[in-house]
């Protein structure tokens, strides 16, 4: 049975372009420090789990007024019963947007070929020689890889999002990244939120960019900004 944590019922900025609802999956196999959703990553400050019957049986009031479902985290990949999950939502007739940390590119592939799935958006920690300490794990970075190549000739709408905490990414490991995601149609960056409740507190002590030194940032390699609620 799929771990819900979490369901936002109407979302305008999850899903580009589309009205959406979002899911929250729990569990996660990265443990990055500047994780702002701990309550989905650490299993002892999981909420009850919310049953899957009841965000089908919502989802089935908004047939006709949602165009879209995200599936975010957590990191939904790690969860053996989300395929099953996404043809149930499929078959609602609802668009579907896969959140993904890129780790698990079976999974993302599996998706793919059946489907399941009509948007990705992957979270790219870093230039690859500095991945481990993003994550906060032991990266497999021929997985990260392997993602970014799947999603890239995947033909599915996409896009690569990186969050920039200065003490982890400076200009030039932007730069660095870039390369990884060549070609890639988009790519965001997401500014690191100062606020208790991350995963590493101690980086609320430590000085992040500016907000003019993070837009400069992002003008300096022309991306996005991504932006959440």
């Amino acid at each position: 049975m799929l771990r819900i944590g979490g369901l936002q019922k109407f979302s305008l900025i999850d899903y580009p372009g589309k009205v959406a609802a979002v899911v929250f999956t729990q569990g996660c196999d990265f443990r990055c420090p500047f994780c702002q959703n701990v309550n989905l990553v650490l299993s002892e400050k999981f909420s009850d789990a919310i049953g899957e019957e009841a965000v089908l049986d919502f989802l089935k009031t908004r047939q006709g007024q949602l165009q879209g479902v995200v599936v975010t985290g957590g990191e939904p990949t790690i969860q053996k019963d989300l395929g099953v999950f996404l043809s149930k939502i499929k078959e609602l007739g609802f668009l579907v947007k896969l959140d993904t940390n890129g780790n698990n590119p079976d999974a993302v592939k599996e998706f793919v070929d059946k489907k399941l799935i009509d948007y990705i958006a992957m979270d790219v920690k870093a230039p690859l020689k500095k991945y481990d300490e993003s994550a906060g794990i032991a990266v497999d970075k021929k997985n990260i890889l392997k993602s970014i190549n799947l999603i890239m000739t995947s033909g599915l709408d996409y896009h690569f999002r990186t969050t920039v905490c200065k003490a982890f990414l400076s200009s030039e490991d932007i730069k660095n990244l870039l390369e990884i995601i060549k070609g890639a149609k988009r790519y965001d960056l997401q500014k690191f939120s100062y606020q208790s409740g991350i995963l590493d507190s101690s980086l609320l002590d430590k000085p992040d960019y500016t907000a003019d030194e993070f837009e400069q940032l992002a003008a300096l390699y022309s991306v996005g900004i991504e932006t959440k609620a």
